[in-house]
């Protein structure tokens, strides 16, 4: 005695077939607008969407454009940073091979980090006389306190030029405090720019912290100091 298939509702098999064949396109089928026209026209009607093909792509349009803005956004963030100028002025820090080197990186890394000079400024003895030469500048003592604070480690400025730099004319500074030894006088090193807010931004600051904090270990390692 043979058994026959148990027959089913030919409009039941075709509902499940057509959910099948859907599941397994759906991305393909969401980008159709004439079968999602077919397939949901009241929930379109009810939205107000005369026209699916033209919503469909003022839609793409839409997202297209805020893709676009966050992009923007991202590659300006990026460029304000300066983070591709530090991690390459890091790494010739870790490849210097002298003392000197290591200052020459640090004085000429001015246009990688968007500024126009690079200077360190070192306090002087109490009675000393100011004087500077090509990258270093003795500045009075007590400096270093009043413009990064008792224990700040660095300062956007927008003034302060001539203190720093010995002239005048930087509308943008930025100032970080160098702990070098325990027993060396205290240090900044700054960079100035004559673009006023060239250093704004917390994430400008913190990129340059991170060369400063890499500039200190470099000049302490070739000093042969302890760590502080």
């Amino acid at each position: 005695m043979s058994e026959s298939a148990p027959s089913r509702d030919p409009a039941i098999a075709a509902a499940e077939a057509v959910k099948a064949y859907i599941q397994m396109n759906r991305e393909r089928l969401a980008s159709d607008g004439e079968f999602l026209a077919l397939l949901l026209p009241e929930r379109f009607a009810q939205a107000g969407v005369a026209d699916l093909q033209q919503y469909a792509i003022e839609r793409l349009r839409a997202e297209n454009q805020a893709l676009r803005v966050e992009r923007d956004a991202l590659k300006a963030k990026h460029e304000r940073s300066g983070s591709d100028g530090v991690r390459r002025a890091i790494l010739e820090l870790i490849d210097a091979r002298s003392f000197e080197e290591v200052i020459a990186v640090a004085t000429q890394s001015a246009p990688a980090f968007g500024a126009e000079r690079a200077v360190f400024c070192i306090e002087g003895l109490d009675g000393f006389t100011a004087s500077s030469c090509e990258g270093v500048r003795l500045i009075a003592p007590g400096t270093v306190t009043a413009v990064v604070g008792p224990e700040g480690m660095g300062a956007i400025l927008s003034g302060g030029g001539e203190l720093l730099f010995g002239r005048t004319g930087y509308r943008s500074i930025a100032a970080f405090r160098l702990r070098i030894g325990r027993d060396t006088p205290p240090a900044l090193y700054v960079l100035g720019s004559l673009k006023e807010g060239r250093f704004d931004g917390r994430d400008s600051e913190a990129d340059l912290g991170h060369f400063a904090r890499a500039l200190e270990r470099a000049i302490r390692a070739w000093l042969d100091l302890p760590k502080v």
